[in-house]
């Protein structure tokens, strides 16, 4: 095993043992920490997920994307959110725009930022906005870190937070990859778990180049104190005629 999969390794393990022992619990579909890629302008994607806790709270969340060129590559995408939490059902909808400024590559830092918010699907009241910076090193072709931080401002509570989030991800066979991360938001609040760090890991099935699934375990990844399991699907719609990004450049 080479430098890149023993450092890989390593910054995972450490990542989940210094979370874990904090009940802790990311596009990248269900994960929570984002990578600073975006797809090529032109391309799309539907993401959806299913996940159920330990105190019976569900969400179904459908996040269809596209990358357009205006005057730079962004991407964006719509997420709607069917949720129930405490035993109230909630829709959400939340716009995102993505972008990135420097090209990630093995052995360096890429860069993107994005921003965005959330609103009530039934009174359109603006529930939350955010902006995030996400970095990505890739150590190869198969593996990288991703590190996210970012503000929230959650305008049920007027509360401002600073986000962050670390992950890892292992394309460890050629239709296998495994993803740990571990996020959360710093600041005040009277529910302790809210502000504790959050914990995902989970598999990734992709048997080609259009289609995967997701496998996950969660912990408090919505600041509920809960146990999560999702399952989550990824269909991607690339340009006509070229080759989709992961098999042009051989990574993740």
């Amino acid at each position: 095993m080479g430098w890149a999969a023993r450092t890989g390794i390593t910054a995972a393990i450490a990542a989940l043992g210094a979370f874990a022992a904090q009940d802790a619990r990311a596009a990248n579909g269900a994960y929570a920490v984002d990578a600073a890629d975006i797809s090529e302008v032109g391309s799309c994607k539907v993401e959806s997920w299913l996940s159920t806790a330990s105190n019976t709270d569900f969400s179904a969340v459908a996040n269809p994307s596209c990358v357009v060129d205006p005057f730079r590559p962004i991407e964006l995408s719509l997420q709607t959110i069917r949720a129930r939490s405490d035993g109230d059902w909630s829709t959400t909808v939340a716009p995102k725009a993505k972008t990135n400024f420097v090209p990630t590559g093995i052995g360096r830092w890429g860069l993107s930022a994005y921003g965005g918010g959330s609103f009530d699907a039934a009174t359109g009241e603006a529930l939350s906005a955010f902006a995030v910076i996400p970095a990505t090193f890739r150590l190869s072709e198969t593996m990288r870190i991703n590190v996210n931080g970012g503000w929230l401002w959650d305008r049920a509570v007027d509360r401002h937070y600073l986000t962050y989030g670390i992950g890892f991800d292992w394309k460890f066979t050629d239709t296998l990859q495994w993803t740990i991360e571990a996020y959360g938001q710093a600041g005040a609040s009277e529910v302790a778990s809210v502000v504790q760090p959050r914990f995902q890991t989970g598999v990734r099935y992709r048997p080609n180049e259009i289609f995967s699934v997701d496998v996950i375990y969660g912990r408090n990844i919505t600041g509920e104190n809960a146990n999560w399991i999702t399952i989550g699907t990824t269909i991607r719609f690339p340009v006509h005629g070229s080759e989709p990004e992961h098999w042009r450049t051989g990574h993740l």
